[in-house]
């Protein structure tokens, strides 16, 4: 849920530090850090609340030398948004730092033993009993890497942990336990890097290694060792990645979020590209470790997810259904694990994870794994954990998505899930050749009706203008569209703080209707489609009790004259695929309120991108 850097070499580590923390920044904002070793035995800490910048502006007109040095960008657990509870946090002397993302589940024990020892605390973190306890180890005699394992070993949750010290200079070590986020190791000549996400290090070097649960590292200027908590010496060999650094640059655009608005159809032509061949019908997913007999053996999927992920899943219950014809279900995972869970080796489970670090969704899957279940992800992020867990993957393709809330990978999730659902079918001989081929024409159509979509922000800046004051809304929904307005009202709640709620249209007379009053908004899906009488007979109700209607639909505005205020037209395609373009004008119309209301659109309050800690 942090976002963490490091540097080790010749350079000053300083710029690289903030360079690092604003491509993090996506991970929490509430306040910043960064510890600086000056090659004197010395450290240099500062911290300040809010968001990086705070940082880079208290350090300029200062003198900070130093060639090794770690930062930290926070998004609070343990304490309110302070300076002292800002990391990195230090030792009762100053000679160890550390930033840390995950919660140290017995943190209380720790505290109380090491202040009976005389270690004295200056925070209300659960982080702050790390460097004291690497400290008491240093104490004892012990080298760094050796106090770090030791300390690794007390605590008691999952973890990603990168420490320095002054008796160290140039020397980094970092730990991972469980699911607390990455720590990735990227590699140069004569200096290399740690951080908890790709972006920090892609100005720098595409040469990079993962630390898995249980894995220790060791960095200096010259090299890199790995160990288990165990000391055993382990061997990595680093992979280069490729993603585009020119992807987290939001110019020309106003915000992230619209850049990764916009960038949906050329998303969805990458998720096709040598996936799908029209002529033979063929999906070619070469991630996938399922022989056909395997595929056909699969009597029950089960989708989890968190989020706009778990409302992806839920669409892709309706097309493995329907395409693949097999029962399917959907369950959010931080509950799943918990269940008594009736899975086995004839049970596929699909994580959606775009990070690959959700740290419920990474519970879940291993809960799976545990009870025999075969294991699946669709996932964005290259080498992330949910990707070496699982024994197949389904990248997004999205590329690096920076606004906190979901937007294009979204979309990317819903392609994914077809073409999956898709191979599935054609594996279990469930779809005839002239039905993948109709569909492999249409879904070749939609990079280009997306597009469409994206032509006319007027619309949605009047509409937003209109609709900002409001306190309330209301999303509704039949069948596939349902979890379309989930994910349309999650975005307005993430980007612009207004209450909203997604529900199926056919629940509304068992409460919600209580809600609607002349200040409701209700935001309606109403597609041609077999339920499209049905859905009509909604806004009727919402315009008797005196509430706005904003209709997203394929018919014309004459349809539906009398039951709706605002019309938003989106083009025809087969009810699998309405999903996909019905998304883009909620995401737009989301956006322009928060905007309208002057929110933070790319970083929400109390938000981050990946959530690592449960």
């Amino acid at each position: 849920m942090c976002g963490i850097v490091g540097y080790t070499g010749s350079r000053q580590a300083l710029p690289i530090l903030l360079e690092g923390l604003s491509r993090l920044e996506y991970r929490g904002y509430d306040s910043a850090g960064v510890a600086l070793l000056n090659g004197h035995k010395s450290l240099f800490l500062l911290k300040e609340t809010g968001k990086v910048g705070e940082v880079r502006a208290a350090a300029s007109g200062l003198s900070l030398h130093g060639t090794t040095g770690i930062g930290h960008t926070r998004w609070a657990t343990h304490g309110r948004p302070t300076r002292a509870n800002a990391h990195p946090h230090v030792d009762c002397h100053g000679h160890v730092a550390v930033v840390h993302n995950g919660i140290v589940e017995n943190y209380l024990e720790l505290k109380e033993e090491l202040a009976l020892q005389g270690h004295s605390f200056a925070s209300e973190t659960d982080s702050e009993v790390i460097p004291h306890l690497v400290e008491h180890y240093l104490a004892e005699g012990a080298s760094l890497p050796d106090s770090v394992r030791r300390t690794a070993r007390r605590l008691k949750g999952a973890h990603a942990i990168v420490v320095t010290a002054t008796e160290q200079d140039g020397m980094l070590v970092a730990v991972r336990m469980g699911n607390a986020g990455g720590v990735a190791v990227g590699y140069g000549d004569g200096e290399m890097w740690l951080a908890s996400d790709l972006p920090a290090l892609l100005p720098y070097t595409r040469k990079v290694a993962y630390l898995s649960s249980g894995e220790m590292t060791v960095v200096g200027p010259r090299g890199v060792a790995y160990q288990d908590l165990e000391g055993r010496v382990l061997c990595k060999t680093p992979q280069t990645v490729s993603l585009n650094g020119g992807a987290v640059v939001k110019e020309p655009y106003g915000h992230f979020v619209l850049k990764e608005i916009h960038e949906q159809p050329e998303v969805l032509i990458g998720a096709l590209r040598q996936r799908l061949f029209p002529e033979p019908p063929a999906i070619r997913l070469d991630e996938l470790p399922f022989t056909s007999d395997e595929v056909r053996a699969f009597d029950r999927v089960v989708l989890i997810g968190m989020g706009s992920s778990l409302h992806a899943a839920s669409i892709g219950r309706e097309y493995i259904e329907r395409l693949a014809q097999v029962p399917a279900e959907v369950d959010n995972s931080s509950e799943f694990r918990y269940r008594r869970l009736f899975i086995d080796r004839r049970t596929l489970v699909i994580a959606l994870t775009q990070s690959g670090e959700t740290a419920d969704t990474l519970g879940a899957m291993e809960e799976a794994r545990r009870r025999g279940a075969r294991l699946l992800t669709l996932c964005n992020a290259v080498g992330s954990q949910a990707t070496r867990m699982a024994e197949g993957v389904v990248y997004l393709r999205a590329g690096p998505e920076i606004g906190v809330c979901a937007t294009k990978t979204f979309t990317a999730s819903l392609m994914a899930l077809y073409l999956l659902a898709m191979h599935l079918g054609l594996t279990r001989r469930c779809i005839s050749r002239e039905e993948s081929l109709s569909a492999a024409r249409e879904v070749s159509t939609l990079s280009r009706l997306v597009g469409t979509l994206l032509g006319n922000h007027e619309m949605y800046q009047e509409l937003a203008h209109d609709l900002f004051q409001r306190n309330n809304f209301l999303y509704l929904g039949r069948g596939i569209h349902y979890p379309i307005a989930m994910e349309g009202a999650l975005k307005l709640k993430e980007i612009s703080y207004i209450p909203a709620e997604g529900i199926p249209a056919g629940e509304m007379k068992h409460g919600p209707i209580a809600l609607i009053d002349e200040n409701t908004p209700v935001v309606a899906l109403a597609p041609q489609d077999a339920l499209f009488e049905k859905t009509l007979n909604n806004l009727s109700e919402v315009k008797a009790r005196g509430g706005s209607v904003i209709a997203v639909t394929t018919v014309s505005r004459e349809r539906l004259r009398g039951r709706a205020d605002y019309v938003i037209t989106v083009p025809q395609v087969s009810p699998l695929l309405q999903p996909v373009l019905e998304i883009v004008p909620l995401q737009l119309l989301a956006y322009y309120i928060a905007v309208q209301r002057g929110c933070d659109v790319d970083q929400p309050r109390n938000l981050a991108k990946s959530v690592t800690v449960e």
